[in-house]
């Protein structure tokens, strides 16, 4: 039979299919992320600063942006 990679977007979708597994009797095991934990540290903090951020495209975003401070 063949394996399959699956990747969840959230611990939500991740229960669900756990779940899933479970009430079908499938095998599954839970591997460790191969990357460095620090690297994966610093992705989800660059990722949470994106979130937080403003985009500035034109000058006139840039115009706006300053005059509502």
């Amino acid at each position: 039979m063949e394996a399959l990679t699956i990747h969840p977007k959230n611990s939500e979708q991740l229960k669900a299919i756990k779940s899933v597994l479970r009430a079908m009797k499938i095998p599954f095991e839970k591997k460790d992320s191969s990357y460095d934990p620090e690297f994966v540290k610093m992705i989800q903090e660059a990722e949470k600063d994106r979130e937080n951020s403003t985009v500035l495209k034109t000058d006139e975003d840039i115009k706006k942006f300053f005059e509502e401070l």
